[in-house]
């Protein structure tokens, strides 16, 4: 089935919008709360959610349609890829503020442990690895079996990162627990189609 391009909830229309929401988030908290060690981590607090909503999207969309074809489930099927793309762009973000608050501000804030470091800067390696290769062409140079191989490692190790993340802040933060159960649910709803022998 061809993928429709042609709404504004659709194809790269989605993803401009997606990212201009992204970047209107971010103004609006600098603007609000300043470029400061307060405002910086807010930005970072939030642009880690805002990626975790996207990633989900995108993690889940095809185990979504096996489970239940519906309009809705076609449409985020049709567009797993732009919610990738828009995944990477809102961790860019992401990165952008970690590198604000642990350069220029580094008097203020002590820098990430050496372990974060090492788990955050593969998850990058991945979610850069991934959005180079979403595009058409990608499967061809590396090959239809080699492209699944890179995707789904990628992705498994983003979900990992970000349920150690939250699970770990769960543990002592309620405001936590949710963003938690989101991972969970995702990751059990990507086996559901595979244990009714629907999934590929």
């Amino acid at each position: 089935m061809a993928a429709r391009t042609d709404g504004w909830n659709e194809g790269g229309r989605l993803l401009i919008l997606l990212t201009a929401a992204l970047l209107v988030m971010s103004a609006t908290i600098i603007a609000t709360t300043g470029s400061g060690i307060d405002g910086t981590r807010m930005l970072i607090r939030t642009t880690a959610r805002s990626s975790l909503v996207l990633f989900a999207a995108a993690f889940m969309a095809s185990a979504l349609l096996r489970l239940r074809p519906a309009p809705a489930t076609r449409w985020a099927m049709r567009n797993r890829r732009w919610f990738g793309l828009a995944f990477a762009f809102s961790h860019l973000l992401h990165l952008l503020a970690i590198l604000w608050l642990f350069g220029v501000q580094a008097d203020q804030a002590p820098p990430p442990p050496i372990s974060t470091l090492v788990g955050g800067g593969l998850a990058y390696v991945f979610i850069t690895l991934l959005a180079a290769t979403s595009f058409d062409g990608a499967v061809g140079r590396l090959g239809a079996k080699n492209w699944q191989r890179l995707h789904k490692a990628g992705v498994w190790y983003i979900w990992l990162i970000f349920m150690v993340s939250y699970g770990r802040r769960a543990a002592v933060n309620p405001n936590y627990i949710p963003l938690a159960l989101l991972l969970i649910a995702a990751a059990a709803i990507r086996f559901l189609p595979a244990r009714r022998g629907a999934i590929a």
